[in-house]
């Protein structure tokens, strides 16, 4: 039997994990799907991951065939040597790896390429075939690398990016995050002051504050905080 689980992964909120989830399922519609949000490079610290990890182990010391597909290998891992790490060990245990968006290194591809050896010829020349056969394993390996390491530079080139915009933003006179003792107000806060102001007997209501609380759906605490700030305003 034939497992199939589906690994999704996103590190920020403004990426898509539902995108991954449906190119997975339109090639393996009974995988079974693992979401991932908000993670680091890493993946120690990747909960759901370690889960799946201990699973397909215990799956494949049973003989089992198991699959795990990632939407592109950089879901898998943004560190290079990790990455090229985790890959052969998942490989070693018998468990399949599919990258839709970079299959040629699949594992079966890269059974694929390591099996296809020039067989020998019994003469001299088998010297030069098994260095033939020792570079189109080495060449493998190094696709798979590749792939890892073009991953962690998408990192890296986000990162540069990112420092790059800010400092010219800084040179261009724009405020970049909060500035140091200044008070920002929430979209939760202003309409928590509404209600109050409306609905406290304190303001322009007739509810009491058990009452007002439960209307605003916010902690005692924040409410006698916002009532104190609001009466300060009316300079009560």
């Amino acid at each position: 039997m034939n497992k199939i689980y589906g690994y999704c992964r996103i590190s920020t909120p403004q990426q898509n994990i539902d995108r991954q989830e449906r190119n997975i399922l339109e090639v393996f519609a009974n995988a079974h799907i693992v979401k991932e949000v908000y993670t680091g490079t890493k993946t120690e610290g990747r909960k759901e991951w370690n889960k799946l990890y201990k699973v397909v182990k215990q799956e494949a010391a049973a003989a089992n065939d198991v699959t795990i597909v990632f939407d592109s290998v950089s879901r898998m891992s943004r560190n290079a040597e990790e990455g090229f790490n985790l890959y052969e060990e998942l490989y070693n245990m018998g468990i399949n790896l599919v990258f839709l968006k970079e299959p040629h290194i699949n594992t079966d591809t890269y059974k694929n390429a390591i099996s296809t050896k020039v067989q020998m010829t019994g003469t001299n020349a088998d010297i030069l075939l098994k260095a033939i056969n020792e570079y189109l394993m080495t060449l493998a390996k190094e696709q798979i690398r590749i792939a890892f390491e073009q991953a962690e530079k998408e990192v890296l080139d986000l990162h540069q990016r990112t420092s790059e915009g800010m400092k010219t933003a800084k040179l261009n006179g724009k405020q970049i995050g909060r500035i140091k003792g200044n008070k920002y107000t929430s979209k939760k806060e202003i309409a928590a002051k509404e209600i109050i102001l409306k609905n406290s007997k304190d303001f322009n209501g007739t509810n009491s504050d058990s009452e007002v609380i439960k209307i605003a759906g916010i902690s005692r605490n924040s409410y006698y905080k916002y009532k104190a700030e609001l009466r300060e305003a009316a300079g009560n």
